[in-house]
């Protein structure tokens, strides 16, 4: 009887420690993350993000609450086709980046506010290699 009882306890506390490495996994994003149309590069610093026809950047570490959600501000570049002339590179605009990692996959959505334009939502895989298609 003791024996089982040591069994179940044993398994509840690793299921426990399990639950807390996933959280601590979601709240250390640092690598490369890919999807359709997106990739991003998270490091200690924030992160980069390159769109089919447009990039952006947070210049601040990324903050997460218990549930792995995480709101950062930002800036976002729409490109154009062809090549860019120097002196002609559009402004970068702010932008609000929000979203939730849980696990291994990471949902995000930019928000600009001028004018108001919500990009997004995008779904990304940590060390996927993202679907992006340049523009022409």
């Amino acid at each position: 009887m003791t024996s089982a009882k040591t069994v179940i306890v044993a398994g509840i506390l690793a299921m426990i420690a399990g639950a807390g490495m996933e959280k601590g996994a979601a709240q250390n994003p640092i690598g490369n993350w890919g999807g359709d149309h997106i990739g991003l590069e998270v490091t200690d610093k924030g992160l980069r993000a390159d769109f089919d026809c447009a990039h952006g950047a947070v210049d601040t570490p990324l903050t997460f609450d218990s549930d792995g959600r995480f709101e950062a501000k930002g800036s976002y570049v729409q490109e154009s086709p062809g090549p860019e002339r120097e002196g002609q590179q559009p402004p970068p605009k702010a932008a609000r980046y929000s979203g939730r990692i849980q696990g291994a996959t990471m949902t995000l959505t930019i928000t600009l506010a001028d004018p108001a334009r919500t990009i997004g939502p995008f779904t990304l895989t940590k060390d996927r290699v993202p679907r992006i298609t340049k523009c022409a």
